[in-house]
């Protein structure tokens, strides 16, 4: 393999990360936001009140990506397993 090539693989395992990643991190930010603008809105201060939403919301967004995200990475190990056998 030539050195583009290896780039090449680098930077689409980069954008293969930031694709599988992206649904949770977008619903953390959502519910984080509304979290903290109910949070402004009423007063209450509480810090476990941030942490039990979004996790339970990451869980439900893991739950319905898993199997994109299995397929995005099974594609993947087809390509890299591909350039192995090629050579």
């Amino acid at each position: 393999m030539t050195g583009p090539e290896i780039l090449d693989i680098a930077r689409a395992s980069i954008y293969l990360m930031l694709e599988i990643s992206a649904p949770m991190m977008i619903v953390a930010l959502v519910v984080g936001i509304a979290i903290a603008l109910l949070q402004a809105l009423t007063q209450v201060q509480e810090m476990t009140l941030v942490f039990v939403p979004k996790i339970i919301a990451i869980f439900v967004t893991l739950l319905l990506a898993l199997p994109f995200m299995g397929q995005a990475l099974g594609g993947y190990m087809t390509l890299i397993a591909s350039k192995i056998a090629a050579g």
